[in-house]
C-alpha cells in the first residue's frame, strides 16, 4: 500500500515548524502568479496576512492559489461578483481587502 504524503496532514504535522515551512512556500506561489496584478494583490495579501494564518486558513489561501489568475482577479477587481459556491472566509477577505484599497471598478 502506497503512503500519498501531500495529503491533509495530521495534527502532530502543524507544529510551528510545519505551518512556517507552508507560510515560506505561499508567500513565494502568491507572489510569482505570471501576472503583475495578480502577484501584487495576491502577493500584498498574502505577505501581510499570512504569519497569523492558523493551519486551517493556510489551507484556504493554499486553495486560492489553485484558482486560475483570471477568475480571482475579476473577482478581486469586481468585474465579476464573488460566486457564493466558491466563497470560502479567506476568499472574502481578500475581496473585502481589495475593495477597502480601492482596487477595482467603481460601482
Amino acid at each position: 500500500m502506497q503512503h500519498n504524503s501531500t495529503t491533509t496532514l495530521p495534527p502532530e504535522q502543524d507544529s510551528e515548524e510545519a505551518l512556517a515551512s507552508r507560510r515560506r512556500r505561499l508567500r513565494f506561489r502568491a507572489s510569482h502568479r505570471g501576472t503583475f496584478e495578480t502577484d501584487a494583490l495576491i502577493g500584498g495579501f498574502v505577505e501581510k496576512n499570512v504569519g497569523t494564518m492558523n493551519a486551517a486558513e493556510l489551507t484556504d489561501m493554499e486553495a486560492i492559489l489553485e484558482i486560475p489568475d483570471p477568475d480571482l482577479t475579476d473577482w478581486l477587481f469586481g468585474r465579476l461578483p464573488l460566486p457564493p459556491e466558491r466563497e470560502t472566509p479567506m476568499l472574502r477577505r481578500m475581496v473585502d481587502a481589495c475593495r477597502a484599497k480601492g482596487v477595482g471598478i467603481a460601482g
